[in-house]
């Protein structure tokens, strides 16, 4: 008993001490938030809460246009998160329990386009939508994100073990088509591999940098991390208004995990249930 309380102990601390260090970096970031650019190169540094922070943030708005952006990333993250889950869903289910002509091949290619760095699409990307006549637009940032490698990936191997194949062969005797099987048999037991691939997806979108700004060249259709990077000046930078900036960019992912954890774990509970 003695020796069963240790081990209980230790384990707790050390989930303690990986739970303080994986949160000090947010921690870190709301202080500096709150601090001028002066106190945060100050010696010791200041470890506590400021009382900058709401004037760090009326400079943020008035500087840049941050609920446009901010609108603008909203749009583009949403729309590509759902295009990817129902895209994607109907690829990785149609890779897992379908049979037709050069499936393997089909899927070795998915999988060697996970291999390749993004950078090296920049350049014909671009020109692609240079083509088109989409840059500066939305839509080149959501065309080509609509579908991605590592979505059908997952969702291929989540179904491919959940989705017993009597449900569907259940279907199919009731009358059921492809979509009325994957509408009312796949997708609500697919719920938890979709609640984590739209965190994901939302996240990266949300994240993108780089993309958006080789594409995006009207500052009214900036996304709020090219509208982010403003704030960075030429000589000197202010960096209590650009943390200040960074926390309001962080703040709707910490809520959107802190939803989409729950969901999930509610998710693989009722499907251990069900089983």
């Amino acid at each position: 008993m003695a020796t069963s309380k240790w081990k209980s102990a230790i384990l707790h601390t050390v989930l303690i001490v990986g739970f303080l260090l994986s949160i000090f970096p947010f921690y870190w970031l709301m202080v500096m938030a709150t601090r001028t650019t002066g106190e945060i190169y100050s010696y010791p540094p200041k470890l506590w809460f400021g009382t900058q922070l709401f004037h760090n943030i009326e400079r943020v708005i008035s500087t840049i246009d941050f609920f446009g952006a901010f609108a603008n990333s909203l749009f583009v993250a949403v729309t590509v998160t759902l295009l990817v889950l129902f895209f994607d869903s109907l690829a990785g289910v149609t890779f897992a329990k379908y049979d037709f002509p050069g499936k393997k091949w089909l899927f070795i290619l998915l999988l060697a386009t996970m291999m390749a760095p993004a950078q090296l699409s920049l350049v014909p990307s671009f020109v692609i939508m240079a083509k088109f006549g989409w840059v500066g637009t939305f839509k080149a940032l959501i065309i080509p994100g609509m579908v991605n490698a590592f979505g059908i990936f997952w969702i291929r191997q989540y179904a491919e073990e959940s989705i017993p194949p009597e449900l569907m062969e259940a279907g199919r005797i009731d009358g059921c088509g492809f979509f009325r099987i994957y509408w009312n048999i796949m997708l609500p037991i697919l719920r938890p591999a979709l609640s984590f691939l739209g965190a994901f997806t939302f996240i990266g979108v949300w994240n993108d940098y780089l993309w958006p700004l080789i594409i995006l060249n009207n500052e009214q259709k900036f996304t709020l991390q090219v509208a982010l990077s403003s704030l960075n000046g030429i000589y000197v930078t202010d960096y209590s208004m650009v943390i200040a900036g960074t926390l309001l960019a962080v703040l709707p992912l910490i809520i959107l995990f802190l939803f989409i954890s729950r969901q999930f774990i509610s998710d693989i509970a009722a499907g251990a249930v069900k089983s």
